[in-house]
């Protein structure tokens, strides 16, 4: 179990060639073995290739699972080496080489079961071939080569990814890294838009954020961020467990992700409050106060409002006066409602009726392609009802 646990997450790293545009050095033996593409059992281990499936981040991530019997492991501390190499077909010449070690802690001869140790990296549009191995330190040799294909279905042609066909990066490790300059449009009347962001869990009841449930609602981010139309962004994080604003940024140039990753770490989602457990309905009042305040009572005179994160069910919904409090919200009101699962709970939660008697738009985010039609969907309105149907403020045509 440790060494499943620890060799699970290990990064991949990429190997760079020996001098700019040169060639991988790599042991004479590996290099032999990934040219022989033939399977070796000295150091017996089963791999499982992974299907490229495509990620919220709109990249196809894909790699391999190991499976290695603790027997096979016994004795003092050992160390696992895995290389590979991953070859697009329509460019033969353009490998990209990986390595990737694993500790072994020392083991019983008598240890029974497998060890799981997992690989991941992220592709573009196309088929590649990938040649592994895996030594030990008495030079043992497992090796395996197959073939995989990352496509999107004739309906998602038209989807912009984030990495270009054919390529080959490692997976990315920072969730809250810096986005690159985003070439924004230059007018007199930039796009200024509110997002308010729930990160919480599926699960309410969960006591942690799970890596998918983040890297999904940071990618909702990311994919506002990355839109060229928009000059000033205000953010609002907050979290519905903790009943608390855990990040404010107001009329920015750009999305500080690293400082709302910092802001995330002090979620403590595993304990309770014994202030909120005095409150009777402290979850209604704390999103009824945090709404009116952050769009009726809107200082940053956005041009949109974007909810987004999990579904919020409250035993109580936003009252009555609560709504009528809105009446008067000029701008349109958006939400991203991340749901993997709709068919499990149907229902409009409190800020999608929110949502609905603002007369705005609800989209449902289970899948990446949801998002990416989503967000072409919500500019396309955000741009119509900001400078009418055929141009934005500097006359550009839409």
């Amino acid at each position: 179990m440790l060494l499943a646990t620890s060799a699970i997450l290990s990064a991949q790293e990429l190997m760079p060639p020996a001098s700019p545009g040169g060639m991988v050095r790599l042991f004479t033996t590996d290099a032999a073995i990934l040219e022989a593409q033939e399977a070796r059992k000295d150091l017996p281990c089963t791999v499982t290739p992974a299907k490229p499936v495509l990620g919220f981040d709109l990249k196809f991530h894909t790699g391999y699972d190991v499976n290695v019997p603790l027997k096979e492991l016994a004795g003092s501390e050992n160390t696992l080496t895995m290389v590979f190499r991953v070859t697009p077909d329509d460019h033969p010449d353009a490998s990209t080489y990986f390595s990737q070690h694993v500790n072994v802690p020392a083991i019983d001869d008598d240890e029974k079961g497998p060890a799981f140790l997992q690989g991941e990296f992220n592709v573009g549009e196309g088929k590649y071939h990938v040649d592994w191995l895996m030594r030990d330190r008495s030079e043992r040799i497992c090796s395996f080569h197959w073939d995989a294909e990352a496509s999107l279905p004739p309906k998602d042609k038209q989807m912009s990814l984030d990495i270009a066909a054919d390529a080959i990066r490692p997976m990315d490790t920072e969730p809250f890294k810096q986005e690159p300059p985003i070439q924004r449009e230059q007018h007199d009347k930039p796009l200024n838009v509110k997002v308010m962001i729930n990160f919480a869990p599926q699960d309410s009841a969960s006591a942690t954020l799970q890596p998918l449930d983040l890297n999904a609602l940071v990618s909702i981010l990311r994919s506002i961020h990355r839109e060229p139309r928009i000059g000033r962004f205000s953010i609002v994080a907050y979290n519905m467990q903790e009943q608390r604003v855990i990040y404010r940024q107001d009329k920015a140039a750009a999305i500080d992700f690293p400082a709302i990753g910092k802001a995330l770490a002090s979620l403590n989602l595993g304990t309770v409050d014994l202030k909120r457990l005095t409150q009777k309905h402290g979850d209604t009042d704390f999103l009824s106060n945090l709404i009116t305040s952050e769009v009726k009572d809107a200082k940053d005179e956005p041009d949109a409002v974007i909810f987004a994160g999990p579904k919020v069910m409250l035993d109580n919904g936003l009252s009555t006066d609560t709504l009528k409090q809105l009446s008067d919200v000029k701008f349109p009101v958006f939400y991203m409602n991340y749901n993997l699962n709709p068919q499990v709970n149907p229902w409009k939660d409190a800020i999608g009726n929110c949502v609905k008697y603002l007369k705005g738009v609800e989209f449902t985010i289970s899948r990446p392609r949801d998002l990416f039609f989503a967000w072409t969907d919500i500019m396309g309105r955000i741009v119509k009802l900001k400078f009418g149907r055929t141009g934005t403020g500097n006359g550009a045509s839409q």
